[in-house]
């Protein structure tokens, strides 16, 4: 198998092809009988099919289908399965790392077939720097699946992640890794980047505390610093935050994006909009641990967490701050990571501008060449039977999938 993948990887950075399509959407645009251009991994034109030459070129002619950028997960658990499965507790005190990276192979390419091309994976959620190696062994042709943008053990304040309820007189390894103050985060922002970390995840407010709900973690000064330090290294910062004061110590520090915001203002938002920080919301996520819950979708009324969900998610939307597909994938099956998309849509985005999030936006947010289909992009491409722009539901019908020149689903 890693033989035959290097072999494709070699043939592909010297292959020439045009795909035609009755549709491409090229990441802002719906537009109709373009033709793209690949030279190696890359695409080299994309335009009106009688404007893109087919010189040397084997020419893939998709019919009536709609070819669009590849789709960018970005809230992703490559190391977690869903809860529904195994509990999270269970997950990260009784399934060992190799266990865990095994599953993880299989996620890697049930997220590809499905024709996501990218993933941020926010955290491996106690399987150490496995997200690390697990890259590795995508980029020698081991294992198959999206390029991978990684996060490492993430970073919490001592006392506030899980797993909890257990003997007081027991420590239990924890889902991410502690620290507190500013040394304490200085050195562990350094150590993670230091391990491969490509952004830094904080969790800015947590369930802890004598209360029930979320309370902020790190103060304004322990934020600030740690996101000074990741960019220093030129790393940016996610911030894990669902409380409007979590949201905005975030903000104010500099993070790049804000993940869940479950509990957003208006106002935090609109702060958020005025500092160019993008919200990612897996909505899905959410709705999913409702129905672990006993939550009947369809059939019982919403549980207030989902339909708080629903109202901060359209106060997103009147701010304008930008929105980042991301699914928080792994608390359901991987592969399954269109549901965001499409519950975003539910929510009250249009089908256009859930589908800018899921690639031209996406690109933008995560600075790297993917999400369009235009000159200089990575040639990560996926065609869908049907037009998602009005049916997004189209999203499941994935019958092409390329990355980085190469065609691994046809």
């Amino acid at each position: 198998m890693r033989l035959m993948l290097l072999l494709l990887l070699a043939v592909a950075s010297q292959a020439q092809t045009v795909i035609r399509a009755a549709r491409v959407f090229d990441g802002e645009s719906m537009r109709e009988g373009w033709a793209v251009r690949i030279e190696g991994d890359r695409i080299t034109a994309a335009g009106p099919s009688a404007s893109v030459s087919t010189a040397q070129a084997r020419i893939i002619d998709l019919g009536g289908v709609t070819l669009m950028p590849g789709l960018v997960e970005g809230h992703s658990h490559i190391l977690l399965h869903p809860y529904n499965e195994t509990p999270w507790n269970d997950q990260v005190l009784k399934e060992g790392v190799a266990l865990r990276a095994a599953r993880a192979v299989n996620h890697l390419r049930s997220t590809l077939m499905a024709g996501f091309t990218t993933m941020r994976d926010l955290g491996t959620e106690g399987a150490g720097y496995a997200d690390v190696e697990l890259q590795q062994a995508l980029r020698e042709g081991i294992a198959i699946g999206p390029r991978t943008l990684v996060a490492t053990r993430a970073i919490v304040a001592t006392g506030a992640y899980a797993p909890k309820g257990y003997a007081l007189e027991f420590r239990v390894p924890q889902g991410a890794e502690e620290a507190d103050g500013t040394d304490s985060l200085i050195r562990t922002v350094r150590d993670q980047i230091g391990h491969g970390a490509e952004w830094i995840k904080l969790y800015g407010d947590y369930r802890w505390g004598p209360h029930r709900g979320a309370y902020p973690t790190f103060s304004q000064e322990e934020m600030t610093l740690a996101v000074a330090t990741a960019r220093a290294a030129g790393v940016p910062v996610a911030v894990h935050a669902s409380t409007p004061e979590g949201i905005r110590r975030a903000t104010l520090a500099g993070a790049e994006t804000i993940e869940h915001g479950d509990d957003g203002t208006l106002e935090v938002f609109r702060l958020m909009k005025a500092r160019n920080v993008a919200l990612c919301p897996t909505v899905a996520a959410g709705d999913a641990t409702a129905q672990y819950a006993g939550w009947k979708k369809g059939q019982q009324p919403e549980p207030p967490s989902v339909t708080r969900k629903r109202a901060s998610f359209k106060l997103a939307l009147e701010s304008g701050v930008t929105i980042l597909s991301g699914s928080d994938i792994g608390v359901f099956a991987h592969g399954d990571n269109a549901r965001e998309i499409e519950m975003m849509v539910d929510y009250g985005m249009t089908p256009l501008a859930a589908l800018e999030s899921a690639t031209s936006v996406a690109g933008r947010v995560l600075h790297m060449d993917i999400g369009r289909v235009k000159p200089g992009m990575f040639a990560d491409l996926v065609a869908v039977e049907g037009n998602p722009a009005t049916d997004i539901h189209a999203l499941r019908r994935v019958k092409f999938v390329m990355k980085a020149g190469v065609v691994y689903k046809d």
